[in-house]
């Protein structure tokens, strides 16, 4: 039997209404009726349905989109738009995390290398991954693959898609911290071009670890945040269920970390969510990351370490003497 769709808590109207379509579709078969107005209009209902709740989502509407189970994950973008994927394991320290993957592949025909969270579909390859928070190997199997990036020259391209970085205690116990800082700053200083693309959740450090790249590149219904909805109405409101309230005041908008400088491009997605449409999902990476790797490719590893100091140094606001400088 197929298993049901997954329905967020603000699409419930719309199952509904697409309920009462295939009910109409099922009584005109049956009793050989021609019920082809009412169907019409019933499609109709459920256009303009989509486009009232689909146009005006709230950031925390978006969360639940970006952590929607059915959303394509790195693994699916890879097969799509890659070809020749070949997964390197290992931090050569202490295990393999498999919550971060990576290796080499081509992109039209150009060795890549390619480093990733990854989310799992069910329980059992949640556990495998972690949920898509890695530990401290993960970070430094990352580093690993950076280095060899730029040991041949490969561009490096980057999929987010986490939480969060794993917080648990042998996590700390292995300096997640300062497998993360030490991440930053080499990332900072890889002499080969570098692109990030969050694809769904982008949270806190644990995404950054593999974010300071020359561009960023978003989905439109993905979050990039200092911090989970979750962690910040814990901290702030003392209760996780004011995470909607959260959300609102990160202002968890695509757009608006677009219009800061944050990502240079936010990416288009399928109406109500890339799940609704990998393949256009995948197009419209694949575009995005033709664009903006041809930019960035030609210039000498001197010029690429500059400009991504003078991106990094320029983002967000300070308070000096009385006024606000960018």
């Amino acid at each position: 039997m197929e298993k049901p769709a997954y329905v967020l808590e603000f699409e419930k109207p719309l199952r509904e209404l697409t309920k009462e379509l295939d009910s109409l579709h099922q009584k005109s078969l049956e009793n050989n009726l021609d019920l082809s107005a009412e169907v019409r209009a019933m499609e109709k209902t459920i256009e303009q349905a989509q486009r009232e709740i689909y146009s005006n989502l709230t950031p925390w509407q978006r969360v639940q989109i970006a952590r929607h189970p059915k959303r394509p994950y790195a693994l699916d973008y890879i097969g799509m738009i890659f070809e020749g994927f070949q997964e390197l394991h290992g931090d050569r320290q202490f295990r393999d995390d498999r919550a971060l993957i990576g290796g080499t592949a081509f992109f039209n025909g150009e060795s890549v290398m390619i480093v990733a969270q990854q989310k799992g579909r069910d329980t059992k390859e949640n556990i495998l991954r972690n949920f898509g928070m890695p530990q401290p190997e993960g970070y430094r199997k990352a580093l690993r693959l950076f280095k060899t990036a730029e040991r041949f020259r490969l561009p490096v391209i980057t999929f987010i898609d986490t939480p969060g970085a794993y917080p648990g205690v042998e996590s700390e116990a292995r300096h997640v911290s300062e497998a993360i800082a030490v991440n930053l700053r080499e990332m900072a200083m890889l002499r080969v071009p570098t692109i990030a693309i969050v694809v769904g959740e982008g949270g806190s450090g644990g995404a950054l670890g593999i974010g300071v790249t020359d561009r960023v590149l978003i989905f439109e219904n993905s979050y990039y945040s200092v911090i989970s909805p979750e962690g910040c109405a814990a901290i702030l409101w003392k209760d996780r269920a004011a995470a909607p309230k959260a959300a609102e005041a990160l202002k968890l908008n695509a757009a608006t970390l677009e219009g800061l400088g944050v990502v240079d491009e936010v990416l288009p997605e399928p109406f109500g969510g890339a799940q609704n449409d990998p393949a256009q999902a995948g197009s419209a990476l694949k575009y995005a990351l033709q664009k903006h790797l041809n930019d960035i490719r030609g210039l000498a590893p001197e010029q690429l370490v500059a400009m991504r100091y003078e991106r990094y140094r320029h983002l967000g606001s300070y308070l000096e003497a009385g006024v606000i400088n960018a």
